[in-house]
């Protein structure tokens, strides 16, 4: 009789329970409704994490990316699941890119450089004018001193042009077209970019490989076209990877004022010119000190913002 009493209750107890469950799962589930210190009420959402969209087709600057190549196709798709997941930088990015680009894409097509080698300004210093790397490369297009030297820009402690948005891209285009020539292939003239044209050159020699996609190279330099590849495809169908931009940072109007003598004080300057010290640096941040020698009267222009 015991062990009937106690068959009964756990049957009993089973019911219960499945009951329970039935009845936990049958209604709809309240929302977590938080309540911010304004009085405020929010909806908290489940973080989630999906994969990223790869293209089946992409080019570089005109030429075919083989994406056909498993290996290929998993390198890109490893950079657009890591450009995808920075939000705040890529945010940022996609946020500052019209105000740069406005500068970039006209001086690219002046100096017949593709396009889409902004993408290259992009992954090499996420368009921050005053970027400086741990090596000391500067600037928008991250030369290195004695390089921007060779390639013909002024720097010293007064003045250092890698800072120089139109300089700096002058430059650049410089760079990228004698790589070019060199390599008749616009994917190694970005690759040399990262690795310098003797190294890639001696690569392409040992390995008897003239194909990016085909070469084994040192990490960074191979994972540098896919991190152009990627942001030129999150840039390009940011909706695709869940960026939704508001409102993107101004395009701010400038006119150009000729300085060809010293200047003893740019706070003065500025000044003059009906703007704060911080305002002139901001729109030229390739002045380093708050002064000027000039004794060849060489010719600089200098930004200060159009009055409203």
């Amino acid at each position: 009789m015991k062990n009937i009493h106690s068959l009964i209750y756990i049957c009993l107890t089973v019911s219960v329970l499945n009951l329970f469950f039935f009845l936990f799962h049958s209604f709809p589930k309240e929302k977590n409704t938080l309540i911010s210190g304004t009085g405020t009420s929010f909806t908290a959402i489940e973080p989630r994490t999906s994969d990223v969209f790869v293209p089946q087709k992409m080019d570089f600057a005109g030429e075919n990316v083989p994406l056909h190549q498993p290996s290929v196709k998993e390198a890109l798709q490893k950079e657009l699941i890591v450009n995808t997941y920075l939000h705040s930088h890529t945010l940022q990015i996609l946020k500052k890119a019209p105000r740069v680009f406005s500068v970039l894409e006209p001086l690219l097509k002046k100096y017949n450089i593709p396009d889409d080698f902004k993408y290259l300004a992009v992954i090499e210093s996420r368009l921050e004018p005053l970027i400086v790397s741990p090596a000391g490369a500067v600037g928008i297009w991250q030369f290195m001193k004695d390089t921007g030297k060779d390639l013909g820009l002024e720097i010293n402690n007064e003045v250092d042009e890698r800072y120089h948005l139109e300089k700096a891209t002058k430059a650049a285009a410089d760079y990228l077209q004698k790589a070019y020539n060199k390599f008749n292939s616009w994917t190694l003239a970005a690759a040399s970019y990262n690795a310098g044209t003797s190294m890639l050159t001696k690569q392409m020699q040992l390995q008897k490989e003239s194909d990016y996609y085909n070469l084994l190279l040192g990490e960074e330099t191979e994972r540098y076209v896919f991190r152009i590849l990627a942001l030129k495809q999150i840039m390009t169908h940011p909706e695709l990877y869940h960026f939704e931009i508001n409102e993107t940072y101004p395009i701010e109007k400038t006119e150009a004022i000729e300085v060809k003598k010293t200047v003893k004080d740019w706070a003065d300057f500025a000044r003059e010119h009906g703007i704060t010290y911080k305002t002139l640096k901001r729109f030229n941040p390739w002045l380093r000190k708050n002064t000027l020698h000039n004794p060849h009267h060489k010719t600089y222009e200098i930004k200060i913002p159009v009055k409203k």
